[in-house]
C-alpha cells in the first residue's frame, strides 16, 4: 500500500479562511494498477484565488480542489509512462489513482515539454495562469492592459508590453511595483494601498486608458473603469477584493454603468477554459517569449505539503509576487 496524506474541506468558509476550514487526513491506496489507471505521487501543489469562491459550490467534507504537477510511480496506461511528469486535477492530496478517460483531458495530462524550464512552472505562466493572461488578452483585450504582481497580472502585462502597449499596474507593496516597472518592464505600478487611484491614472494615463484586465474588482475596479476610453474593453478574470467577504453580494463599489455607456465599453467575463481546444497553443507561446527573454516570471515556494493551509492564506494576503506553489 501507498500511504497518502490530504485536507479535506472540513467547514464551509465564512470571511477569510482559517485552519478551521481544514483537516489533514492519512490515506492509503493500493501500490499496483489495473488496466488504465495511473498512480500520480504530487512534486507541486497550486494554491489560486479562485479556491476561495469555487469551494461554496462544494459540501463539506470533500477534497479541497486544486492542480498539481505529479510524477507517475505506476502505470497501466501507455499515455502516462512511470517517471513522467502530469498536470493533474487532483486536489490537496499527496498520492491520487486516477483512470483518464476519454475527453477528460483537464483532468490529467502530461506536463508539456518545457525545454528546461522548472516542471513547477507548469502550474504558472506554462499552465493555467499564463494561459489566462495570453487568451484573456490577446482574444478579449487586444489592445492594452492594467495588470498586478501576482501568477496572472504578471505575465498580462509583459505581454501587452510585447504587443507595444503602454503598461499601468496595481500592486499592494512598494517592493511589488519596483518589480513590475524595474523587473518586468511595465511602465508605471501604484500601490493601491498607499496611491491615490484616480490622481495615478491621471499621471500614467492622462489620454485615458483602452484595456484593463481585471482581476481585482471592487472599487479600485470601477474607478480604472471611469478612466476608460471611447470603445474601452475589460477583460474580467476575478475579483478577489470581495471572495473573503461574509456576503460578497453586497459588496459595494461605485456604479459603473454611466462609463459603460457613454464610453460605450465592452465588458466580458471569461474562464480560461473557454480555449480549452487551444491550450497548448497559449503554452507554446509563453515559453517561446520567456526562451526569448521577453517573459520574466517568478514563484513564491512553500515548502511542505503539511503548509498548504498557510500558503493558501499568505497568497489571499497578497503575499506572494508571481505564482504561488507549494513543493512536496
Amino acid at each position: 500500500m501507498v500511504s497518502g496524506k490530504k485536507f479535506i474541506y472540513a467547514k464551509a468558509f465564512s470571511g477569510f479562511p482559517t485552519l478551521d476550514n481544514f483537516r489533514l487526513e492519512e490515506f492509503e491506496l493500493p501500490d499496483s494498477v489495473k488496466d488504465g489507471e495511473v498512480l500520480c505521487q504530487a512534486e507541486y501543489l497550486s494554491v489560486d484565488p479562485y479556491m476561495r469562491p469555487y469551494m461554496s459550490r462544494y459540501p463539506e467534507g470533500v477534497l479541497m480542489i486544486g492542480q498539481q504537477v505529479a510524477r507517475v510511480l505506476k502505470s497501466a496506461n501507455p499515455k502516462y509512462p512511470e517517471g513522467s511528469l502530469v498536470c493533474g486535477k487532483f486536489g490537496w492530496a499527496t498520492h491520487t489513482l486516477v483512470k483518464p478517460e476519454d475527453g477528460d483531458w483537464d483532468t490529467i495530462f502530461p506536463l508539456p515539454e518545457l525545454k528546461g524550464q522548472p516542471s513547477s512552472y507548469g502550474l504558472g505562466v506554462l499552465g493555467m495562469p499564463g494561459n489566462t493572461a495570453y487568451f484573456g488578452l490577446l482574444e478579449l483585450g487586444n489592445r492594452g492592459s492594467d495588470g498586478a504582481a501576482g501568477a496572472v497580472g504578471s505575465v498580462v502585462g509583459q505581454i501587452a508590453k510585447i504587443k507595444g502597449c503602454k503598461v499601468i499596474g496595481f500592486a499592494g507593496t512598494q517592493e511589488k511595483c519596483d518589480y513590475l516597472v524595474k523587473e518586468l518592464g511595465f511602465d508605471f505600478a501604484f500601490n493601491y494601498k498607499t496611491d491615490d487611484i484616480k490622481e495615478s491614472l491621471k499621471k500614467a494615463a492622462p489620454k485615458g486608458v483602452d484595456c484593463y484586465f481585471d482581476n481585482v474588482g471592487g472599487e479600485i475596479s470601477s474607478t480604472i473603469i471611469g478612466h476608460m476610453n471611447l470603445y474601452g474593453r475589460i477583460a474580467v478574470c476575478g475579483s478577489i477584493s470581495a471572495y473573503n467577504s461574509k456576503n460578497m453580494a453586497k459588496e459595494m463599489a461605485p456604479i459603473i454603468q454611466p462609463h459603460m455607456i457613454f464610453q460605450q465599453l465592452k465588458m466580458e467575463g471569461f474562464v480560461v477554459t473557454r480555449w480549452a481546444d487551444r491550450w497548448f497553443e497559449g503554452i507554446k507561446q509563453n515559453l517561446q517569449w520567456i526562451e526569448e527573454g521577453k517573459i520574466k516570471y517568478t514563484e513564491t515556494v512553500t515548502d511542505g505539503f503539511e503548509n498548504m493551509p498557510q500558503a493558501f492564506f499568505d497568497m489571499l494576503n497578497g503575499k506572494n509576487t508571481g505564482k504561488a506553489i507549494v513543493k512536496v
